[in-house]
């Protein structure tokens, strides 16, 4: 081991390299005898650029790869290796690759040299393409099944990226695929090859090998759910499979079974139990985090979960014990009544000297504990906020809002903390949630308003962001002149006034003016005008003109001047926007005949307010849905397997529409959508629609959930209006006619095309619910007799020319492309998605957006900087549809698209490509 100082500059020379130099440098390659430390230095350095984003041309890689090709002349094995991954890595690029295959081939031999196997077969599988696959089947199937660890890993996850080119060819490998997962082959040293003793000790446990073929396994049968289900319980027994990584896999394959389909629920949520209580601390952990996510988990449930993470509170690893209170905070949230059992365990980590596991430990015990523990949390908190970051604290004083609303009796100490680091030194989001915090004390606890006045006031003295001075002095205006000695907070305001910045000046005049109208003390309002006539010599036009316009109407002494300045009323901003649009959209001609008649806007009194506000800051904090899922996400069907899950998803729909009377008469469902959230699940009100196409219908399904406790919602409609109403004319509404807290409900707003049968009608629809809102009476547990109409704006829904075509499987694009040119119209167009990270996203979301089948595995970007995309389909009444999507990547600007769509119906390849703009 060498002590000599280290030269960081000399680690950056490796970085600033030039490509045009370096593939200079390559003639290197053709010298003769070759040397291998040059060689290795100069692929070192092909390495740094491509790793680091940089990509050479076509020609050049093509230059280079079979340059680099000459080198498996020599035979120094450090040399051979780097030969092989500079290759792997170029082959996307480079031209006639495939030439290279049989030199290559004679390192994958069986009686070849071990440290070579492995990454040959690595850089076979991305040189061939899929007509080539089946010539080096024989060989990949030998390999899978090998002794050799390293050998048997490589072959398995290039088999991976051979699946989306020859997925027939790879899913006959499953026996030999099987064979791999139930071997008990261990890794030794780094890779499988030899090591020191240490490093043979500590990869002991390695069973890597095991993990690969699971993950194989997986995708060869990911569309046959009795198949994955036989594979959990045959690799999920006691001692079959021992990677630890492979059973997490297993893991997260059963916790999906169990969200998907509810007969296997009880058969999965056994197998993740027994994995509660696996020797390996990975897996139980991913076993606790799966049933902690599970869709509407049971208390028995989750019991056993949280007991296995509370004896991990107390591991003498901090790992261990971050992971376990990081799950169990989570958790919390929505049912923190389970968790209240790990409390004693959580409270021995406040104290703790990783501040990320005491940040966790406080915000835990703020959702699980009661009235009585609060005040003991707030003195042990307040010993270490100075020693942890913004984002933490943010965490803290967030569970702190909380609980403010949940205890009002305890606002004191509560307030009294709140202060206290206010004064701390902190960045603006840090600042802002506890202004925000005060602030809700301010609006819900009354008791607390002039002590929280008072600590505001102290913090605009100092405050460094214009941003929370001009909201503290505009809720000083507000707030002050009610309380009982409105006077003190004049002199705060003022100071403003003369110290601060023109925003800031201008916003004190307005809270200054609110002082003096209406004001019954002669001398207050004096002393106001006094002040505000002092600011008419201001050096800013804002400035001046409020407080022009605020003397005038202090002299005047109005109604009007009252009700400028302090309205304690406000109209109803949903229905009110949507009565606007209503009337300044009307084809009638007649409405224009009469003004706007804002009487019939409902007016929100300041109280209503405060009290929708409070019942939405209470859910929002402290959820009452189910808890969102964090484990394994639904995979995304690919090939065929996305057409029948369309086809299934509509025949569901169908047998649903048939049961109502008045839609048997639409005839057959064309298709059914996918469902769209229109609002945030956190919300009082959870709705999602479902779009459902008739040959001469248009049918709207909205699932509505209440969320609100102790509120009957009766009488349940949405007002659906199109944007484009010369498309479509409402026919009726099913209703929902009563919603209960937390039980869901369907409504249904049926549209007549006026455009023709099978026609493509595109517009977008403004979605408002209408119902009648009761309060149950807590001593019958009945709803009251007489509730108030209320109506609740969700999000647009858009009807897209995707929601008219069905993904569909066919052999070759090229027949299709050109057949329904032959037949159709072609419409294209470039796009610039900036938004998109990648291909690999950009593809992902666009054969989502478009809902067509990708062929040839066009779905899988074998490159970083292009792509072309295949989709084929038919419309809801059988016209072909085929798109062609070519994309370029770029750092600066994003993915560059060109999306040419051919359809053989008339206006079908207009409103796909509009889909995607």
């Amino acid at each position: 081991m060498s002590y000599m100082k280290k030269d960081e500059d000399a680690d950056q020379t490796m970085i600033k390299l030039d490509r045009t130099s370096v593939f200079q440098d390559a003639r290197l390659f053709n010298s003769s005898p070759i040397s291998p430390r040059k060689c290795r230095t100069l692929l070192t350095k092909i390495a740094v650029l491509l790793f680091t984003g940089e990509q050479f041309p076509t020609n050049e890689a093509t230059t280079l790869f079979f340059g680099i090709s000459k080198l498996f002349q020599n035979k120094d094995p450090s040399l051979r290796q780097m030969v092989y991954l500079i290759l792997k890595e170029l082959a996307n690029t480079a031209e006639d690759v495939i030439m290279s295959t049989s030199i290559i081939m004679k390192d994958t031999a069986v009686g070849s040299d071990i440290l070579y196997r492995a990454n040959a077969i690595r850089a076979l599988c991305r040189i061939i393409d899929a007509s080539t696959v089946q010539g080096i089947e024989r060989l990949i199937k030998t390999a899978i099944v090998d002794k050799t660890p390293s050998v048997s890993s490589a072959a398995l996850v290039s088999s991976y990226h051979l699946l989306p080119i020859a997925r027939d060819v790879v899913r006959r490998w499953q026996s030999e695929t099987q064979e791999a997962a139930s071997s008990s082959k261990q890794s030794v040293g780094f890779l499988g090859f030899g090591g020191s003793s240490q490093t043979h000790a500590i990869s002991q446990s390695n069973f890597m090998t095991q993990y690969h073929a699971i993950g194989l396994l997986y995708q060869m049968r990911s569309h046959d759910r009795m198949a994955l289900v036989k594979m959990v319980q045959q690799y999920g027994a006691a001692g079959v499979v021992k990677s630890p990584a492979a059973l997490i896999l297993l893991v997260r394959l059963s916790a999906k079974l169990a969200e998907e389909d509810p007969v296997l629920r009880k058969p999965m949520m056994e197998m993740l139990d027994v994995w509660l209580r696996h020797k390996h601390e990975m897996v139980n952990f991913e076993a606790a985090k799966a049933i902690c996510a599970m869709r509407d988990v049971t208390d028995a449930e989750a019991s056993q979960a949280v007991h296995v993470l509370q004896l991990f509170l107390s591991s003498p690893r901090s790992v261990t014990k971050f992971a376990a209170i990081r799950i169990l905070h989570n958790f919390a949230s929505f049912k923190p009544h389970v968790v209240n059992v790990c409390n004693p365990d959580i409270e021995s980590l406040i104290s703790n000297s990783n501040r990320s596991i005491a940040t966790f430990a406080i915000t835990t015990l703020l959702k699980t504990g009661n009235e009585a523990s609060v005040d003991r949390l707030m003195k042990q908190i307040s010993g270490f906020m100075a020693d942890i970051t913004d984002e933490f604290k943010i965490t803290i004083v967030e569970a702190i809002r909380t609980l403010c609303l949940k205890f009002p009796s305890k606002q004191a100490g509560m307030l009294s903390f709140l202060s206290g680091i206010l004064r701390d030194e902190g960045g603006y989001e840090f600042k802002r949630s506890v202004v925000e915090s005060m602030f809700d004390l301010i609006k819900f606890v009354p008791d607390s308003k002039e002590d929280a006045l008072a600590h505001l006031c102290e913090f605009i003295e100092d405050c460094e962001f214009t941003k929370l001075s001009v909201r503290v002095l505009h809720l000083l205006g507000v707030e002050g002149p009610k309380t009982a000695h409105p006077t003190k907070y004049i002199r705060y305001i003022y100071n403003r006034v003369v110290l601060e910045n023109a925003i800031v000046r201008a916003a004190a005049v307005t809270a200054l003016a609110k002082f003096g109208v209406g004001q019954k003390d002669p001398e207050v309002k004096s002393s106001v005008q006094v002040l505000l006539t002092r600011c008419l010599d201001d050096t800013d036009d804002e400035v001046r003109d409020r407080a022009a316009l605020n003397l005038r109407l202090m002299s005047e002494e109005d109604e009007m001047a009252g009700r400028f300045l302090k309205n304690d009323s406000m109209f109803s901003l949903s229905t009110f926007e949507h009565q606007l649009v209503m009337y300044v959209t009307s084809t009638d001609k007649q409405t224009f005949a009469a003004a706007f008649d804002v009487s019939t806007v409902p007016v929100v009194t300041q109280e209503q307010a405060l009290a929708e506000e409070r019942t939405k800051k209470l859910t929002t904090a402290t959820p009452t849905l189910k808890a969102p899922s964090t484990g394994p996400s639904k995979a995304k069907p690919s090939g065929a397997a996305e057409a029948a899950t369309s086809a299934a998803a509509t025949q569901k729909y169908a047998e649903q529409l048939m049961r109502i009377p008045e839609l048997k008469e639409y005839g057959t469902l064309l298709k059914s959508s996918s469902p769209v959230e229109l609002t945030e699940s956190e919300t009082e009100y959870v709705v999602s629609a479902v779009k459902h196409i008739f040959k001469e219908h248009i049918v709207l399904q909205y699932d509505i959930k209440n969320t609100l406790p102790d509120t009957v919602l009766e009488d349940v409609t949405v007002i659906a209006t199109p944007a484009e109403e010369d498309l479509l004319e409402e026919e009726f509404t099913v209703p929902a006619p009563k919603l209960a807290t937390n039980e869901p409900g369907i409504v249904y707003v049926t549209f007549r095309k006026l455009t023709g049968d099978n026609s493509v009608s595109v517009t977008s629809f403004t979605n408002n619910l209408k119902f009648t809102s009761k309060e149950i009476d807590p001593t019958t547990g009945e709803p009251e007799e007489s509730g108030y109409e209320d109506e609740y704006q969700v999000e647009d829904l858009e009807l897209t020319g995707s929601d008219y075509v069905i993904p569909t499987f066919a052999g070759s694009f090229d027949h299709v492309w050109e057949q329904t040119g032959a037949n159709g119209e072609e419409i294209s167009e470039t796009l610039q998605l900036g938004n998109m990270k990648s291909i690999a996203d950009a593809t992902e979301q666009l054969i989502a957006i478009l809902s067509l089948q990708p062929l040839e595995g066009s779905d899988v970007a074998m490159s970083n900087s292009t792509h072309t995309l295949k989709l084929f389909g038919k419309t809801v009444s059988g016209g072909k549809v085929a798109a062609l999507v070519k994309m370029a990547f770029s750092s600066k600007t994003g993915v560059t698209t060109k999306v040419t769509v051919r359809a053989e119906e008339e206006g079908v390849a207009e409103a796909v490509v509009a889909a995607v703009s």
